[in-house]
């Protein structure tokens, strides 16, 4: 029986306890299972190659997907690096151009140094990422909106000149989760989260998820994870299924929340730029309205030229300062000196992560009592 999204998001994957009846997928909490003699086992031997409650988590993620399998890891990163494990020295990525810093710092300090390489590239402008592709890159690599800017990347069509070109096409999925936006149906043959964001929703927990169609890939994936080992325990897991069952209502009010913050930032005289593809000015509107079915919850903003940012952070009662995103708390960042200080400051400036960039986590509070935190913020700032 096929269910409307929204079952889908509390139904799916494995729904319940088969053995129990109980409601919620349990917390297997065991490392390692009873064998009844060599070589039989009821399908479970040790904790890092699968676990229950794991596997629930990885049936779910796969389903809301819409793929066919689904691997959960102890970190968004940790996930990444998983999948950039693929690749060979002598390989290269083509990646975005304004990509999460810590994407950008594994690339950089871990596996450039192994001799995986990676070009930089405007990935909103499909021919520039065609241009870009050799013999040498292995797969194309992009944050759609993107991390911290918001630009848009049309994926069908980088995902129709990556597969002309026999080349992977990854997708980082995090700002907008499957709820809004399914990198798999049109055209990704790898899709990442960042659990710790959106799917999880409380900013508790820490994890990261991906999602292929391919099952070798997926069979090289699952041998990487055990491999390597960095997988998600099983309480974790517990909590991102917990957390997904509100995933629609919650990116429902964090999407309306920040399309009326985004406007009202674009009207305020103060505010210098706004990025945020829910508002018909931006660049990227128009891809974003065809490929999702929503903008999200992700803002960032300039101030005008004579107001201290330094000020704006200190100012704010309501809005919290801290890194990470996509909490049912509002949370404020200084991209250059947090999420993406590990990106050199030449390349920061050169995409627009300048210093004086805010971004916006816009949660699920009153949208009026947000307004007026960052009203009275932005005049706490004047110089």
């Amino acid at each position: 029986m096929s269910y409307a999204y929204d079952s889908l998001l509390i139904h799916g994957g494995t729904d319940g306890d088969p053995v129990t009846g109980a409601v919620n997928v349990p917390v297997y909490q065991t490392s390692t299972y009873k064998q009844s003699e060599l070589g039989v086992n009821t399908g479970w031997e040790y904790s890092r190659t699968g676990n229950p409650t794991r596997a629930a988590l990885e049936h779910l993620i796969a389903d809301l997907e819409g793929g066919k399998y689904g691997l959960a890891f102890a970190s968004g990163l940790a996930a990444i690096h998983t999948v950039l494990s693929l690749f060979s020295a002598g390989d290269r990525l083509v990646i975005s151009d304004n990509i999460y810093g810590g994407t950008f710092r594994l690339l950089e300090q871990v596996l450039k140094p192994l001799g995986i390489g990676f070009i930089i590239v405007d990935t909103t402008d499909p021919t520039k990422v065609e241009a870009a592709i050799d013999d040498t890159v292995k797969a194309v690599y992009i944050e759609t909106p993107a991390n911290p800017l918001l630009s848009v990347t049309d994926i069908a069509a980088v995902a129709k000149i990556a597969k002309a070109k026999d080349k992977l096409l990854i997708v980082d999925n995090t700002f907008l989760t499957p709820y809004l936006q399914r990198p798999i149906e049109l055209g990704a043959d790898i899709v990442i989260h960042s659990g710790t964001k959106y799917l999880g929703g409380h900013s508790d927990t820490i994890s990261g998820l991906v999602v292929v169609n391919d099952k070798a890939i997926a069979d090289r994936l699952y041998f990487l994870q055990n491999a390597i080992g960095g997988v998600l325990a099983p309480w974790d897991s517990f909590l991102i299924i917990r957390g997904i069952k509100t995933l629609g209502v919650r990116m429902d009010r964090h999407t309306a929340n920040a399309k009326r913050i985004a406007e009202w930032l674009d009207r305020n005289e103060h505010v210098q730029r706004v990025y945020y593809p829910g508002l018909p000015t931006d660049p990227g509107y128009a891809v974003q309205k065809k490929q999702a079915k929503g903008p999200g919850g992700m803002i960032s903003f300039v101030l005008k030229e004579g107001y201290d940012y330094r000020t704006f952070f200190r100012s704010l009662k309501l809005i919290t300062l801290a890194e990470s995103l996509g909490g049912v708390e509002s949370l404020v960042c200084h991209p250059a000196s947090m999420t993406h200080a590990s990106i050199p400051e030449e390349v920061r400036k050169q995409v627009g992560i300048v210093d004086e960039l805010i971004r916006l986590s816009v949660g699920i509070e009153d949208v009026n009592d947000l307004i007026a935190d960052l009203e009275q913020a932005i005049a706490s700032s004047k110089q």
